[in-house]
């Protein structure tokens, strides 16, 4: 990105305030207005201006504040996670989203969504963040960070070329999605659809996750406390983060909950059922010692169980916990509830199908990390552009 020359000389500096304003509206009757998209926090991905899941009036919800198309949804609750989304469609979001509308007669709102991406606007949010486990920001907050920003017409030009950008992130994502299609299809024609029936308290046992309270929290690494990983450290595609943790006190912690190589996390809570049963694999082991929350639970599969996490992956895993959740307003499960979920597998499959499926686990971790690269590239370029550097 050092290639990429940007004359600012006559750029102006402006305040956050002087580009954007805070749309706060409210419904009361969403349905006769036509706003049948519902946004929580959950819905918005980090990093992803896109939103592709949400819910339905059909969900009951409190949610009241509007958002239109065109505007820009900012997660102010927890904004290390870097939630920030393009508004594709109207629709009602949670009080702890806050809704962005550009002042067109300075900024083209196409270049908004880029100017929240940047790296100096998440640092301003988070310095701004007062709470302790849950930090929000608020607008006001927010409106004297500074940065520098070019003529409409050369907006224009720059907003072409982060969408651009972008569209090459969600190209390669689309690649992986239909990867990720083919191995569940191979799961179910190499391991599931069989005639032997089998329970996962069969193949492994599920451990509890660590209660803690909030004055056990430790903000900083520390040789007496262990890492404890929550339901936002399970990524998609069944791998597992290792950013935004908590320390905790080792006083807390039993000794079968210290995760092992191979583990399963699963979240076991959350405001929604969507969420509820997701699941990650530890892969690789942090440098302390590592467990999950109270809201979490650790799936140790036994050691001639290989093929266990492909259960986890499948489709049938996720109709199973949906029947789980069903006829219930309570998101949560318990640890009786995974080690009942039986499968109906094959009588045999031999080493070359697993084989296969991990080839195929090798193909989708090359692509994520391209993905990784792309999105490291088109974030740069935001940076290089809304920096206050001349």
């Amino acid at each position: 990105m050092n290639e990429l020359n940007i004359d600012k000389t006559h750029w102006k500096k402006y305040r956050f305030d002087e580009v954007c304003r805070q749309v706060n509206e409210a419904t009361k009757d969403p349905q006769t207005e036509g706003l049948d998209h519902v946004i929580g926090l959950e819905h918005i991905e980090p990093n992803n201006l896109h939103i592709t899941q949400w819910d339905t009036l059909e969900k009951e919800t409190t949610f009241t504040r509007k958002f239109r198309k065109g505007q820009v949804l900012f997660g102010r609750r927890r904004a290390y996670q870097r939630k920030v989304a393009y508004a594709e469609f109207d629709g009602i979001c949670s009080g702890d989203i806050l809704v962005f509308e550009a002042i067109e007669d300075v900024l083209l709102p196409e270049l908004l969504p880029f100017l929240i991406q940047s790296e100096g606007f998440f640092q301003k949010a988070l310095a701004t963040s007062a709470g302790s486990l849950s930090p929000r920001t608020k607008f006001k907050e927010l409106a004297d960070y500074e940065f520098l920003l070019p003529p409409k017409a050369e907006q224009k030009r720059l907003a072409e070329l982060l969408w651009a950008a972008d569209e090459v992130v969600e190209k390669e994502k689309r690649e992986r999605e239909k990867v990720e299609e083919y191995k569940n299809m191979l799961i179910t024609s190499t391991i599931l659809n069989g005639p032997k029936s089998i329970v996962l308290n069969v193949l492994g046992k599920v451990i509890r996750g660590v209660s803690y309270k909030p004055e056990q929290v430790i903000t900083k690494n520390d040789p007496n406390a262990f890492m404890l990983l929550r339901s936002n450290n399970i990524s998609p595609n069944f791998k597992t983060n290792y950013t935004e943790v908590y320390y905790i006190d080792n006083s807390v912690l039993k000794s079968e909950q210290e995760l092992c190589l191979g583990d399963i996390i699963i979240c076991m809570s959350n405001g929604s059922k969507e969420l509820v049963g997701k699941a990650s694999e530890i892969t690789e082991m942090p440098s302390v010692k590592s467990s999950v929350g109270s809201f979490c639970a650790i799936y140790r599969p036994h050691p001639d169980s290989q093929f266990v996490k492909y259960l986890f992956q499948s489709s049938e895993y996720r109709k199973q916990i949906a029947l789980l959740l069903s006829g219930s307003n309570i998101n949560n499960l318990k640890p009786s509830d995974i080690e009942s979920i039986s499968f109906n597998i094959k009588e045999s499959f031999c080493s070359e199908d697993i084989c296969f499926l991990k080839t195929t686990d090798e193909n989708i971790s090359c692509l994520t990390k391209q993905i990784e690269l792309s999105q490291e590239i088109k974030q740069e370029l935001i940076d290089k552009i809304f920096n206050l550097c001349i």
